[in-house]
């Protein structure tokens, strides 16, 4: 055979595959960790944004100015209440049937129940103040303002938390649940719990009960008629009664007034027998 036919009898030599170093997989672990490296991400920036986005509290008034602004809405002259009437208020006041509410000293009782951040806490202790101080005294009424997250952030007012009343006609017992903060700070007696469960289930706040004859909760105008003010102007809006201010904060004050005239059988006569406060009685039915 000749040498070119036995070359092309050669049978092909295969070539050896190169072998291949296998790929890697992913470990289980990587995406899980991704998802939450990326919500670590988007919380820590929502973080900051808040931080920059909050408004800070405005600087607590003075001894000096938060005496002033007291003085100012603890004597408040007949003719302004007569002058502005129900204003701008909403009433909300609605009769309830129930045992008499009477305070320790045996008067009609009147009980608040709300919340320090709370917004429309904090523009309700206005008019309750205005309208309490037509019966009595308080003492201990200390300056705070509402959460600075929450609607209406902010919002000047005074804290029931210390404070203490004195009157011959009627009494006043308080709870602010939690601070500006939402932290825990009082919590109601069993017999005040019970109030709040049978007349206020919604839960709503503030809720304010006069000697188990009438009540209401929420607010009765809206926060933002005090919105950016401080305590001096809030108090100094009210010295006119053609203020936005004061058609809602002394309107809503004698409603409060009529609901406690109607607790007191119209004690004290000077507050109650005027015309003003004997038409809103009326109202309330």
């Amino acid at each position: 055979m000749s040498g070119k036919n036995a070359r092309s009898q050669r049978k092909p030599v295969a070539r050896k595959a190169v072998a291949r170093k296998p790929v890697a997989a992913t470990p289980q672990w990587v995406v899980p960790a991704a998802v939450v490296a990326g919500l670590a991400v988007l919380v820590v920036a929502f973080l900051i944004y808040r931080w920059y986005t909050t408004p800070l509290p405005p600087a607590a008034p003075s001894q000096d100015t938060t005496a002033q602004v007291l003085a100012t809405i603890t004597a408040i002259p007949q003719s302004e209440f007569d002058s502005v009437g129900q204003g701008t208020a909403n009433n909300l006041i609605k009769p309830i049937s129930g045992s008499a509410l009477a305070g320790p000293g045996g008067k009609p009782e009147v009980f608040y129940y709300g919340a320090e951040y709370c917004p429309y806490c904090a523009a309700e202790r206005w008019p309750v103040i205005v309208a309490m101080s037509r019966f009595g005294t308080f003492s201990g009424l200390t300056t705070t303002t509402s959460s600075s997250s929450d609607v209406y952030p902010n919002t000047v007012t005074f804290t029931f938390r210390s404070a203490k009343y004195a009157s011959q006609y009627v009494e006043f017992a308080a709870v602010e649940t939690t601070d500006r903060d939402q932290n825990p700070l009082q919590s109601p007696s069993p017999d005040q719990q019970q109030l709040v469960t049978k007349y206020d289930s919604a839960g709503t706040i503030p809720f304010v009960d006069f000697a188990n004859k009438y009540a209401f909760n929420g607010a009765t105008y809206t926060p933002d008629v005090i919105g950016g003010m401080s305590w001096l102007a809030v108090s100094d809006a009210l010295k006119s009664p053609d203020s936005a201010q004061a058609k809602a904060i002394l309107g809503s004050a004698n409603l409060i007034t009529a609901a406690i005239c109607k607790s007191t059988g119209d004690q004290p006569s000077t507050v109650c027998s005027t015309t003003t406060i004997q038409n809103l009685e009326k109202a309330l039915k």
